[in-house]
């Protein structure tokens, strides 16, 4: 797993959970459905400006779409938690 792979799986969770679709979601963060679907696919990692348009628009915080993710620093990697 990778960061973008955690990010996904936590924002198309909290798109489900808001019971918007990617097209509404789209439609409130001026961003494509299908960049959303990339976002939620893992196939591209979001900039910081568009991670907080997305928890703006979901109506939760920006950490909790990274929820499960830390650096470690001595190992030099992420780790995860599910």
């Amino acid at each position: 797993m990778n960061p973008r792979h955690r990010f996904s799986s936590n924002l198309r969770d909290a798109r489900r959970k808001s019971g918007l679709t990617q097209e509404q979601l789209g439609d409130r963060t001026d961003l494509h459905r299908t960049e959303i679907s990339l976002l939620e696919r893992g196939g591209r990692e979001p900039r910081l400006g568009t991670i907080v348009k997305l928890a703006g628009a979901l109506g939760v915080t920006p950490e909790s779409l990274c929820v499960g993710m830390r650096w470690d620093v001595k190992g030099q990697k992420f780790k995860y938690r599910k």
